[in-house]
């Protein structure tokens, strides 16, 4: 029998307008009945295909999803190839359903936004709103349907490279902004092609890691539990985010993927959360090494059992869900219920109606009206950490300005971590922003280290030399992108290689050192502070931050930035927040 004929039994069986009904006419409840009739025909094999998520296309990949086997699809961005994929789908495949294709897209799509942990910084709900927008309308256009962000952990160590993808430390704080990004993601209607899925992470506690090292345990009692960690994801939830991702660790010695307490009984049932719970890369595998699961067949039964709906790239699901229900250990009940919030996803997002994308759309260039967001994005990011003697704004009207350090004219590592679709090439740096303001006859322009993390101190007495001969110094340190994010993280957060001496000797020459910080999480001051007579903190700024930065450092503009995060003196003060408890002596 061909494909069509079967489609057209499943159309009337299911007795509704699977395909023909437009977006504006359908109501949840017409969404359910949708699922409900489709799940109907399903096999056991596609239901399980459908909890499947596999990183990348190829033969096998096409060949799983014409079987069947396959429901979802990360880090493909060709649309043509994603044409291909959604071809064999909904034509070759028995029930024609189409596939959801995922995307990190964590602060901008081609225009590049502020580091979260930056946007943050603007307490400004608004805007965050509006980044997301802009994401949103970027990257559906080239037929991305879901996004992994916004991660909604509290970040309360500097060290843990991941503070970069966060609010910061405070609960209230990350609960605004989060609902913010989710709204601006996912628009007013899923099916608008501006829009994305959100996936609220990492459930839960993940910035809690001991240390602060990537994929720690995190420990602690049910109070904080509830009342630090888990008031973000409440928000956003209720907020109506359609997905939601488990966390690599364990909480009290069970791993989040197979948490059932926080999965099953927090978020489905107490918080009546009907979105789709999605396992992080490979972490319901990951229980074994946890030694929380005997084997890849346990782990699924624990995952699926504690409410786990799809599985990240690995295959405990495929291997071993078809036994586990035929013997009892894991109920058609429960899989139909992963299956169910799969399904409504993929109708919610208008998939069944058109899984295409439009090949002459699907190049989008930043226009004007984004690089203006992002302008404004960044304006508002910049926190200015001092100011003695009202060093700042610089008179435009100087004879010279030493513009030095690593991160001046350093487009790549301006966008900061997690990027992979940003074109350093439509980077504006500070050294291009500054040098179209005052005129290059205006500037000295020297590295004075060739990256953040050098200490070949040989560009040194160029540097100085600049700097005797300017009016002020601006020195541009920080961190290259790849120090955080994750698995980056480091147990000296203070300036890399020898920035910090380049500011020492800076300050000898006399004249006004201001130094301009770039970096993916707060990093200790105490050894620069002194010989600063300015320090603007501007995170990882993305596309705009050369010119939000220049307009600052002269008075066009004011910085706007409050900082989401405390600054240490030293990195051992890590873990180091706010609202900490007093103690017994609180002195």
């Amino acid at each position: 029998m061909k494909k069509t004929s079967i489609l057209n039994i499943a159309i009337l069986l299911s007795g509704i307008c699977m395909f023909s009904c437009s977006s504006q006419e359908r109501s949840h409840s017409e969404v359910d009945q949708q699922v409900d009739s489709l799940l109907k025909l399903m096999t056991i094999d596609e239901k399980i295909g459908q909890t499947y998520l596999v990183n990348g296309s190829g033969e096998t990949t096409e060949s799983l999803i014409k079987e069947g086997k396959l429901g979802s699809v990360i880090n493909v961005i060709d649309p043509e190839v994603l044409n291909h994929l959604q071809k064999i789908a909904v034509e070759e495949s028995r029930l024609g359903i189409p596939v959801l294709i995922g995307r990190d897209i964590i602060h901008g799509f081609n225009t590049i936004f502020p580091i979260p942990l930056g946007q943050a910084a603007t307490w400004n709900p608004e805007i965050v709103k509006d980044a997301a927008k802009v994401a949103a309308a970027e990257a559906r256009r080239l037929g991305i349907h879901w996004t992994f962000s916004p991660m909604l952990d509290v970040s309360r160590d500097a060290r843990w490279g991941r503070i970069a993808e966060s609010f910061g430390e405070d609960t209230y704080l990350t609960s605004v902004l989060g609902v913010a990004m989710v709204q601006g993601f996912q628009g007013d209607d899923l099916k608008d092609q501006k829009s994305l899925a959100a996936c609220i992470k990492h459930f839960a506690a993940y910035g809690a890691a001991e240390g602060g090292r990537d994929y720690n345990t995190a420990d602690m009692s049910l109070q904080t539990l509830h009342n630090v960690y888990l008031p973000p994801f409440r928000a956003a939830a209720e907020a109506g985010a359609a997905t939601l991702m488990v966390s690599f660790n364990e909480i009290n010695g069970i791993p989040s993927s197979g948490n059932r307490y926080l999965v099953k009984e927090v978020l489905k049932n107490d918080w009546k959360f009907d979105g789709m719970v999605v396992s992080d890369w490979a972490s319901i595998l990951e229980m074994v090494n946890h030694g929380f699961a005997k084997d890849a067949r346990h782990a699924a039964t624990l995952a699926m059992n504690a409410g786990i709906d799809m599985e990240m790239v690995t295959n405990c699901y495929t291997d071993h869900l078809k036994e586990l229900i035929e013997n009892g250990e894991v109920s058609m009940d429960i899989l139909n219920d992963a299956v169910r919030r799969i399904l409504k996803l993929k109708f919610q997002l208008g998939l069944f109606d058109n899984p295409y994308v439009e090949i002459e759309k699907s190049n989008p260039v930043p226009d004007p009206t984004n690089l203006r967001i992002a302008y404004e994005t960044t304006l508002q990011s910049l926190v200015l950490l001092k100011n003695a003697e009202n060093v700042l704004p610089l008179d435009k009207n100087a004879r010279k300005i030493a513009i030095l350090g690593p991160m001046a004219d350093n487009g790549h590592d301006q966008m900061g971590t997690w990027v992979f679709d940003g074109d350093e090439k439509t980077i504006i740096t500070p050294y291009k922003s500054i040098e179209a303001f005052l005129g290059r006859e205006k500037i000295i322009f020297k590295l004075a280290l060739p990256y953040t993390r050098s200490f070949d101190k040989s560009g040194f007495p160029e540097a100085i030399l600049a700097a005797r001969q300017s009016d002020a110094v601006i020195v541009f340190a920080g961190e290259e992108s790849i120090l955080s994010g994750e698995a980056h993280s480091l147990a000296d957060i203070t300036l890399p290689g020898a920035q910090e001496e380049l500011i020492a000797e800076l300050s000898k020459t006399g004249k006004p050192v201001i130094v301009v910080i770039m970096a993916g999480r707060q990093v200790a001051l105490g050894n620069i502070e002194p010989y600063a007579d300015a320090i603007l903190y501007a995170w990882h700024p993305g596309t705009m931050g050369g010119p939000a930065i220049s307009d600052v450092l002269f008075g066009v503009r004011s910085p706007e930035g409050r900082s989401p995060v405390s600054f240490p003196q030293m990195s051992g003060q890590e873990p180091f927040y706010y609202n900490h408890k007093n103690t017994g002596r609180p002195p």
